[in-house]
């Protein structure tokens, strides 16, 4: 039975990424060992679409409940991040973490699971 979700970010700064969840994000976290630290996340969710592409990939959002809070608390910490674009299925901004990894975040408006 599924129990919730597992991701792993891969990183070419894995020290910066993690002060940016600690710091930034306010994602709490555990050291797993063996130099892992392992983030607490809140309920997710996943879906599937078809890729125009070869090769099949996976991206990685964020959600929030209020994306215009959520931009402004980046630039309080002075980072920047894009425009909130409005996709249709919901608001989003795009933000880069401190390895080069783009992250995006998005307040849906689509019902939760």
């Amino acid at each position: 039975m599924i129990i919730g979700t597992h991701m792993v970010v891969a990183s070419k700064d894995p020290e910066a990424d993690h002060k940016f969840f600690r710091e930034i994000l306010g994602l709490n976290s555990v050291d797993a060992g063996g130099g892992y630290t392992i983030f607490g996340l809140p309920p997710s969710d996943a879906s599937i679409h078809k890729t125009d592409g070869d090769v099949p990939h996976h991206e990685l959002y964020f959600l929030s409940d209020d994306i215009d809070g959520f931009k402004a608390s980046l630039a309080e910490k002075n980072i920047e991040c894009g425009d909130v674009q409005d996709t249709g299925w919901g608001r989003l901004v795009k933000l880069t973490l401190p390895s080069g990894a783009p992250l995006q975040v998005y307040q849906p408006r689509h019902e939760r699971p």
